[in-house]
């Protein structure tokens, strides 16, 4: 069939459009075959040529290419929505755009028309290449001097002549090309690239090294030399060398010893950096070539000479590839414009390895036999007028320097009297274009010229590694006043009114010869501006670079621009090189720069220059606080905008006081002249910032640090709130209706509401006929099964210290009873306190007050080490509850009527003391009965989050409901055995230490959670000893393993710690559950057998003790492929900005703002939830954010007053919603959560209500308008630097307050106020007043490990907490 098969165009079939191609689909072929309804294995949508044929629409007969060809098909077919459909960026809804201003200043000038230069002249002698002046001079001038090197002292030590100079140049380049592998096989050819390292305080041996590269015709590459693997840049400088594929580095033998090398004694293979062999160029190591052997010097043509390394603004290092026409052009049309003559001086302090320095004061000086004077950096460092008394000494006619070695002459000039800079006709300034240096040249001019210097003298130039040489300056100067605000709109403006925001320009003089040049806009296309608008300027000229090595992409940018008219058309064909300088023309074609595109900030749409916002912070007193040249400006994008940062290097000398008084002046001066708010200004101590060779300041690095929180400032000044202006407005809540949290109920909607099973009358009737009481199931027990192990309690070994029987427990609880009536002769319904550590004879206590008719308050015995702190909670209790007596030990009624405590509390005031060590073997005449359920059972002490001490009763009806309830979710019976490390003093964790084991029989091993801090591992090894298959516990102890444990799984293996055996581990909490702890607590102890489904939630109130438990289950065999009787807890993940505005919105994960939630548990048998709108008391829908409420037996029945706040009480405990279903009585959580209907299956077939906890009412920070969890603001602090231990937020004053534990080294403090800041405002657009740094362990943690922020709050407020740093933003 397949053989006769017809292949024929087809009109109604086509296979899938190829999403993955851009061109349009084109039609398929079809393979016609005889009808045959389905084939078998396809979708019946499916044509049969998708079946048949591959890619190319070949028929093939062949199963794989089948599954293939489906595959592609899926494969094309796009699965999901395209991204932009779920990550819409929301800036335009978030960020507060401001209106253009009709007011800033326009560019109203005609188009500009390129600037042509003098004509290069052609002068008859000048050589051919550069190569050829040397030989020609080393030939006819051997004894005129080429250059001359100082010292460290400063005084000359050797003088290299012409001869010299081309003679061992051509000795290294003979060496390069014959000498340095094994006879025959030559390693170096002429096009390869070699690395120069050498140090600034040799330029005789880098002269010779550059113009022996030259001769062999290889390519130097001069670098730094590498100080240590941990120098700025480093790396960077290893990408330069890998992408030149340079496999050589030229040293001298000196530098060669300085390098870092490795223990073997080999030289340290740096970060980055390809595998380099050394090459020493010293003089005694060079052949002398035979007398046959030449070197070739051809005409100069369009091959690279060199390579020079330019490090751009994000810090990566470039090669800037010049050749060799491009050198000697350039040589000659420095010539031209300054003039040189043949045997001129010229002083040189510039880095003689790249620029200015190497341009004129090794490339020109050699093509006009001139004598270099090199001073180097580090003679400058040790006496500053070294280059003044040179010019004097030498007579020298040109001097190159930058404006900083003006400054330090300036400085240092009292020393000398006598000097004389009459020589002088050039005093080239290197970064003349800088703005600022118009004050440096002025204030030398001021110093100098009774020392001979002439003003027209002074020549700033403009020049960037690109470009070459733009302008340089010969005539006498003009200067431009302009305004700061016209500058910062691009646009040129003169500025007459305010001295203070004017910015005074030099000009840098005309075109260079032979050169045309245009302004561009700096961004989008090259635009040709107009004449009055700031640009780029842009150089046509065969003497510039020429690419960037190894870089095309980059290069075509930078290197083969051809500028466009306003209409987006070509001017012509010639391609023009960007210089990154930005400036415009003046009149007479004259030159300004008035800054560098890599000094461009761009803030609110408005373009600042660093240089110029250096210039104001020195005019600020700078002497006295900072160090001149050490200051660094950067902006950071946060929050949809840049911000400017301000580094500067504090003298060692200067006081905190002076530093503040300089920062705010700074700010102040920034703001009014430059009309940009500073979000940053840090002050770091001296020599920390990182340096460039010469000792500039690496920009990149210094925001890099910044940015890592490792530039450990002394002193910093945060000012978001006058920089950050793009915050949205704050949200207005309408008064009326309207602000109600999202409306109430839609008709037809389902209502937000959930319940667990019923709590029918199942299995065990008669147990629970019998025994209403818990005294009456205790006795029970006794007698039917008297010897039957309720409790153990283990210590900090594991061994189990006591043991309970039923029938134990039942006589000491008589004991106990027997002695509240003797000796506190206390009558039924008193109140009294149960003081005891976590343990057994606490249980007996409690069920000896039943016994005796009393109500028992459990109380959290006070801390012998803190008595301070701690006893006058218990006093509080005591007094609040109006107890007739207290039960306690031993040990604990010394420390109640201690001198210690004495200090604290008033002990003459405590009610009856019973220790019950040692109690007579008595018993109650009778054992207490209640005459009804609803009694008092026991009273429930605990201090809520925000510090409030409240006390709920709790009714025997109550209690039953609850066992019942935590009995049948659990499948507690006598056979099972459970372990509990909880703290037993309130809320579930009290039910669970003593309770639920006498109502369901089953075993509880005890761990008391402070034996952990003597044995980590005592919990996880208990549970692997017992093979406990369900174990309680709180966040604090599984913190407490997380973080002391995570790294020793290994050896809890070695041990044969096993958690295999563990199915359910349920955290009991009254908060949001820690989702990223339980995560992170499965992951590590996954290793020791741990599920990753064994961790659930509990979650319960002050109301109602617990409203959601989740324990995962055995179920019988037939509906084994269940795994548990209920759903495992799902997470979603919602949109946090949706949360502020009290909504719900489910997102993707992983979607910008989404923040991960886990179901708080399964909710108990017998409890109902709805969510209700906590303002108008109505039900809410389906996944809205309301208060939780609840219904269940189990409710507390009220607050206990004592003189009975019934408004509170019925606000809270008994509360009908308003409309929907007005009998029902509901009890008030106090938490914000909401209900959402899952794709999972209960057990008996209905989809699942999760319930979502988000978090506590009152906790909540009401901030512009909308509501902020604390706990979403603290995830975000702690990620932002690593020494964050923890961290807490509260408001004060309207100002949001974050504290933060600070686990690192002291000087990481100040590190942490800026990353803070911006996580804060980047994550949930606040501004944050006050950062307080703390040590470890002062945010304050109640026993189930929720942070106390009130009490933190109170101690802010008090001035107690001793930070470390705080600091207040302005």
């Amino acid at each position: 069939m397949l053989a006769h098969s017809r292949i024929a165009p087809s009109e109604n079939s086509t296979p899938p459009p190829d999403v993955t191609a851009v061109a349009p689909p084109s039609r398929g072929p079809r393979v016609d075959l005889t009808s045959n309804p389905v084939v078998r294995g396809m979708s019946r949508g499916q044509s049969r040529s998708s079946m048949m044929e591959t890619a190319d629409g070949v028929p093939v007969n062949s199963r794989v290419s089948t599954k293939i060809q489906q595959l592609l098909n899926t494969l094309k077919r796009p699965k999901r929505p395209p991204l932009s459909e779920f990550f819409t960026d929301d800036a335009e809804e978030i960020v507060e755009v401001p209106q253009p201003d009709p007011n800033i200043p326009k560019p109203e000038g005609r188009q500009i028309i390129p600037v042509k230069g003098e004509p290069l002249g052609v002068v008859s002698n000048w050589p051919p290449a550069l190569q050829a002046a040397l030989a020609r001079w080393g030939a006819t001038q051997g004894k005129s001097p080429a250059l001359t090197a100082l010292d460290i002292t400063g005084k000359p030590f050797c003088t290299l002549t012409y001869g010299k100079l081309w003679s061992r140049s051509v000795k290294l380049a003979y060496t390069l090309l014959n000498k340095l592998g094994t006879k025959n096989e030559q390693i170096l050819k002429p096009g390869d690239k070699v690395a120069l390292v050498y140090p600034n305080s040799d330029p005789g041996m880098f002269w010779v090294a550059f113009y022996g590269c030259l001769l062999a015709e290889v390519i130097p590459v001069p670098i730094e030399v590498p100080l240590s693997r941990k120098d700025v840049g480093i790396s960077q400088v290893g990408f330069l060398l890998g992408s030149c594929g340079v496999g050589l580095a030229l040293t001298s033998e000196i530098c060669l010893k300085g390098l870092p090398k490795t223990p073997t004694g080999e030289i340290l293979q740096f970060k980055g950096w390809p595998r380099l062999k050394w090459v020493v160029t010293d003089s005694k190591y060079l052949t002398k070539p035979s007398k046959d052997w030449q070197p070739h010097i051809p005409t100069a043509n369009t091959d690279p000479a060199y390579i020079e390394y330019k490090a751009s603004k994000d810090g990566t290092v470039v090669g800037v590839a010049v050749s060799k026409v491009a050198m000697l052009t350039h040589c000659q049309a420095l010539t031209q414009a300054c003039n040189y003559c043949e045997g001129e001086t010229l002083v040189n302090v510039l880095d003689f390895k790249k620029d200015i320095g190497l341009w004129h004061g090794v490339l020109t000086a050699v093509m006009n036999r001139i004598h270099t004077i090199s001073v180097p950096y580090a003679v400058m460092k040790a006496c500053p007028l070294s280059w003044v008394q040179r010019v004097h000494n030498h007579k020298a006619r040109i001097a190159l320097v930058k404006c900083r070695d003006l400054h330090w002459a300036m400085m240092a000039h009292r020393e000398q009297r006598d000097t004389s800079l009459a020589s002088l006709r050039m005093l080239i300034v290197a970064d003349g274009a800088n703005p600022w240096s118009v004050s440096s040249c002025d204030a030398f001019l001021n110093v100098f010229q009774s020392h001979g210097l002439k003003p027209e003298v002074i020549c700033p130039c403009a020049t960037s590694p690109e470009a070459m040489t733009v302008a340089i300056r010969t005539p006498l100067p003009a200067r431009a006043i302009l305004s700061m605000g016209g500058l910062s709109h691009g646009v040129i403006r003169v500025n007459t009114e305010d001295k203070n925001s004017a910015l005074t320009v030099q000009d840098v003089g005309h075109v260079m010869p032979g050169a045309l040049m245009c302004i561009v806009k700096p961004d989008g296309p090259p635009q040709l501006c107009k004449t009055d608008e700031i640009g780029e300027i842009i150089i046509n000229s065969r003497a510039g670079g020429n690419m960037y090595y190894g870089l095309p992409g980059v290069t075509k940018n930078t290197f083969e621009v051809i500028p466009v008219n306003a209409n987006g058309v070509p001017i012509g064909e010639i391609p023009f090189v960007r210089s990154g300088l930005l400036g415009f023309v003046g009149p007479g074609s004259l030159i300004f720069v008035v800054g560098k595109i890599e000094g461009l900030l761009m803030v609110s749409g408005r373009r600042h220059n660093a240089d110029d916002l250096v210039a104001t912070a020195l005019a600020v007193e700078p002497v006295k606080t900072v160090y001149r040249g050490r200051i660094a400006v950067f902006s950071i994008t946060v929050f949809y905008d840049e911000r400017v940062v301000i580094v500067a290097e504090q003298r060692p000398d200067a006081s905190e006081e002076d530093s503040f008084q300089w920062m705010s002046r700074v700010l102040q001066a920034i703001d009014s002249i430059h009309q940009v708010g500073l979000y940053c200004l840090a002050l770091v101590p001296a020599n920390t910032l990182p340096k460039t060779p010469l000792g500039g300041i690496h920009i990149s690095d210094t925001k890099q640090f910044f940015l890592d929180g490792n530039l450990h400032p002394c002193n910093i000044l945060m000012c978001p709130h006058t920089c950050v202006t793009n915050l949205p407005k704050p949200r207005q809540k309408q008064p009326g209706p309207a602000s109600v949290m999202v409306g109430n109920l839609v008709a037809g909607k389902r209502i937000a509401q959930a319940a667990g099973r019923d709590l029918g009358m199942i299995e065990d009737q008669d147990l629970v006929r019998k025994h209403q009481y818990l005294t009456e199931a205790l006795q029970w027990r006794a007698q039917t099964d008297a010897d039957h192990v309720l409790f153990v309690l283990l210590n900090a070994k594991g061994v189990p210290v006591s043991t309970a029987t039923c029938v134990q427990l039942h006589k000491r609880a008589e004991k106990i009873a027997a002695a509240l009536t003797e000796k506190g002769s206390i009558n039924t319904g008193e109140n009294v306190v149960l003081l005891y550590p976590p343990g057994i004879d606490l249980i007996a206590a409690f069920y000896g007050c039943l016994y005796a008719g009393c109500v028992p308050v459990n109380v959290r015995p006070p801390h012998p080490q803190n008595l301070a702190a701690t006893l006058p909670t218990v006093r509080m209790i005591i007094d609040v509850s109006v107890s007739a007596c207290i039960l306690t030990t031993q040990n604990l009624m010394r420390t109640l009527r201690s001198k210690e405590a004495a200090a604290s509390v008033n002990i003459k005031t405590w009610p009856t003391i019973i220790d019950t060590d040692d109690l007579p073997r008595r018993r109650p005449p009778q054992i207490y009965k209640p005459p009804t359920a609803e009694m008092i059972a026991y009273l429930d002490f605990s201090v809520s989050t925000t510090g409030m001490l409240t006390g709920v009763k709790v009714s025997h009806a109550a209690v039953s409901a609850l066992c019942r309830s935590i009995k049948l979710q659990c499948e507690l019976y006598s056979s099972r055995q459970i372990a509990i490390c909880l703290d037993p003093y309130c809320g579930l964790g009290f039910v669970l230490w003593c309770l639920a084991s006498v109502y369901s029989g089953h075993q509880s091993v005890l761990i008391p959670p402070f034996e952990l801090e003597s044995c980590l591992s005592l919990w996880l090894s208990t549970l692997s000893q017992y093979r406990i298959r369900d174990t309680f516990c709180s966040y604090s102890v599984m913190e407490l393993c997380t973080k002391g444990l995570g790294t020793q799984t290994e050896l809890l293996k070695a041990r044969g710690v096993s958690l295999s055996c563990v199915r359910s581990c349920v955290v009991i909490a009254e908060e949001r559950p820690r989702l990223s702890l339980s995560y992170s607590f499965s992951k590590l102890f996954k290793d020791i057998g741990l599920s990753s489904r064994a961790v659930s939630t509990a979650f319960g109130s002050r109301v109602n003790l617990a409203i959601c438990l989740q324990v995962r289950m055995y179920v019988p065999a037939p509906c084994v492929l269940q795994g548990t009787t209920g759903p495992d807890p799902c997470t979603v993940y919602v949109d946090m900005k949706s949360l502020r505005h009290d909504r719900v919105r489910v997102v993707e994960r992983g979607a910008p703002q989404s923040l991960p939630l886990m179901e708080s548990g399964k909710i108990l048998p017998g409890v109902r939830v709805i969510i209700v709108n906590p303002e108008t008391r109505g039900p809410l829908g389906d996944s809205h954010l309301g208060e939780i409420w609840v219904n269940s037996p189990h409710n507390a029945s009220g607050y206990y007053t004592i003189y009975g706040e019934e408004s509170l009480q019925a606000n809270h405990f008994n509360t009908k919603l308003s409309f929907g279903d007005p009998q029902t009585l509901w009890a008030r959580t106090g938490y914000l959560g909401f209900v959402k209907r899952t794709e999972l299956l209960e057990a008996n077939g209905d989809r699942h209500d999760a319930l979502f906890v988000v978090g506590s009412l009152d906790e909540t920070l009401e901030l512009r308008g909308l509501r902020y969890h604390p706990i979403d603001i603290e995830t975000s602090v702690s990620r932002a630097h690593r020494s964050i231990a923890e961290s807490a937020v509260f408001t004060w004053t309207n100002l949001l307050v974050v504290v933060s534990e600070l686990c690192g080294s002291e000087q990481d403090a100040l590190d942490l106020v800026p990353l803070i800041t911006n996580v804060v405002l980047e994550e949930h657009h606040l501004i944050v007043g006050v950062v307080v740094i703390v040590d470890p362990g002062v945010i304050p943690i109640n026993s189930r490990g929720e942070k106390q922020r009130m009490h933190l709050r109170d101690s802010f407020l008090a001035d107690q907490l001793d930070p470390i740093y705080v600091a207040y933003n302005m």
